[in-house]
Parts: C-alpha cells; sequence; structure tokens
C-alpha cells in the first residue's frame, strides 16, 4: 500500500486515540497516557501505538494491561470513527524516545557543570 496513506491513516488513528483517551475515557490508565504515534502495517492489519504515561508503573506491564484490557474496545471506538475496510489490530508499545531524551540532557547537564568548576 502507498505509505503516504499509511501514514495519513496512522496520523487519524493516533489522533482519535488521542481524543478518547483525553475526553471520552473513564479508566484512569487511558486518561493517563498520551498517544506518541501509530505505525501502520502495510497490509492494515495491525497498528503499533507508541505511547508514554505519566503513571509510576512499570512499563511492561502497562503495555500488557492496555494490549489485554482496551485494545478491543478501543478499536471498538477507531472502527466507529474512521472510514477504513478493515481497522487494524491497536498493539500498544512504550515509547522510550522521552525517557531517553531525558537521559541525554542529564548527561549535558552534568558535563556543563563539572566544566564550570
Amino acid at each position: 500500500m502507498n505509505q503516504i496513506k499509511l501514514k495519513r491513516i496512522g496520523s487519524q488513528i493516533a489522533q482519535e486515540l488521542s481524543n478518547i483517551c483525553a475526553i471520552e475515557a473513564h479508566d484512569s490508565i487511558l486518561k493517563a497516557i498520551n498517544i506518541t504515534g501509530v505505525v501502520v502495517t502495510n497490509d492494515l492489519g495491525l497498528a503499533r501505538v507508541y505511547f508514554t504515561s505519566m503513571l509510576e508503573m512499570d512499563h511492561k506491564k502497562l503495555e500488557k494491561e492496555l494490549n489485554d484490557e482496551t485494545a478491543g474496545y478501543l478499536r471498538t471506538k477507531i472502527a466507529n470513527r474512521i472510514e477504513i475496510r478493515h481497522t487494524p489490530e491497536l498493539r500498544f508499545v512504550y515509547d522510550n524516545s522521552v525517557d531517553y531524551g531525558d537521559k541525554i540532557e542529564r548527561i549535558i547537564d552534568k558535563i556543563h557543570e563539572k566544566d564550570g568548576e
């Protein structure tokens, strides 16, 4: 499938998931996550949903809970909002890029502190 179309579908799914989590969700876990991106496979069978969380919870446990407990509910909501023939299965993956960026920033700050001494 055309890469531009896949990116557009991924963007639509990310936008709708963000709206659902921020506005409609009653679950505290869904309220506490931020969708950072969605990557859709060529056959539209799977959408990897990248997220970050403000919860102090193990990332693997959070991924498991989202994938087991809420992925079906969110897929149904997405199917009602986006007009595509087959709504992809949602697989939640914790986005480490924010944590990695924070780690790099702390290292840079330490280097600047040592240079100031």
